[in-house]
């Protein structure tokens, strides 16, 4: 296996050079692939690349290159400031309904008789309090929340305790719940347990990919959402009988923020990524904007969910 060597700034312009991008102004493309990483915006080169993936279309610029690299970024921000409105809704909703039902002191939501009692999830049950447990060692005399009830009550509340787990135990812990439990939250949504345990496992792994500041453009989960009534009604093609977009891309989970958020909050969300959909296509020559948001899981007619 070959090793990556170094690479100066200038032998970076080269390699960009030597690969067929026009660059207009050297020092100022050095000054943001040193403040920037060159890996980082080069992770954006297959967009403007020939079917051959070793040179960029004719015409390709850094300009066009960068403003890729900028959109991932601002989008990235929108989906991340949205999807924690999600968590915050769940964590309250989820502390709130096991509170009521069981108690709200360690004792209760730790307590493993309180979730399924599937033997193929014993396991995964004892695993999720641990790791609960685990949060509670770390973070009780950390935070100022949880520090406080401690101190003044000698317990963390369950409402107080989501606060610091993350989104990722969130989703965990909703798959643990009794089928009684999960129905009573996933009918809050209109949407039956099983596909809102799909969508939690979704916004986890991109509200983590947001939160590290991850290429977000291109990335697709494993696991893809059931097919929705917006599928159908926004006529997405099928490849071998399925769904082209919308299933682990992307706008799977502008799908899923659909139905988890409220209809104005929902509105901004989507109007904010149309803002920067309209300021790429203006700065983006030399692909046409379509073909790039097909990449990234976008229909054409992507808008039209608003209204449905």
């Amino acid at each position: 296996m070959k090793n990556k060597i170094f690479k100066t700034l200038d032998e970076q312009i080269d390699i960009l050079r030597s690969k067929g991008l026009v660059i207009n102004d050297v020092d100022k493309a050095k000054e943001i692939l040193l403040r920037e990483n060159y890996f980082f915006i080069s992770g954006y080169r297959h967009l403007f690349m020939k079917e051959n993936k070793e040179k960029f279309i004719e015409g390709t610029t850094f300009e066009e290159l960068y403003a890729i690299f900028i959109f991932d970024r601002r989008i990235r921000n929108i989906f991340f400031k949205h999807i924690l409105v999600v968590e915050n809704n769940i964590k309250s909703i989820i502390s709130y309904q096991l509170s009521k039902k069981y108690g709200f002191k360690e004792k209760d939501y730790l307590n493993p008789t309180n979730y399924t009692h599937d033997s193929m999830k014993i396991r995964q049950v004892h695993d999720i309090l641990e790791k609960m447990k685990r949060q509670i060692r770390l973070n009780g005399r950390q935070h100022s929340a949880t520090l406080h009830y401690i101190s003044n009550y000698g317990y963390i509340p369950m409402w107080i305790l989501v606060k610091v787990l993350s989104f990722g135990i969130i989703s965990e812990l909703y798959s643990i719940l009794k089928v009684e439990d999960k129905d009573s939250i996933s009918e809050l949504y209109n949407i039956d347990s099983e596909t809102l345990s799909i969508y939690l496992s979704l916004l986890a792994n991109y509200r983590n990919l947001c939160a590290h500041e991850d290429i977000l453009y291109d990335h697709r989960t494993q696991r893809g959402i059931p097919d929705t009534i917006y599928h159908h009604k926004l006529n997405i093609e099928k490849i071998n009988d399925e769904y082209e977009y919308g299933k682990n891309d992307l706008y799977s989970i502008i799908i899923i923020m659909k139905k988890m958020l409220k209809k104005d909050e929902f509105n901004d969300f989507l109007y904010e990524i149309g803002y920067e959909i309209d300021m790429l296509d203006g700065k983006v020559n030399t692909v046409s904007i379509n073909s790039i948001l097909n990449k990234i899981g976008f229909p054409d007619n992507w808008r039209d969910i608003i209204d449905l």
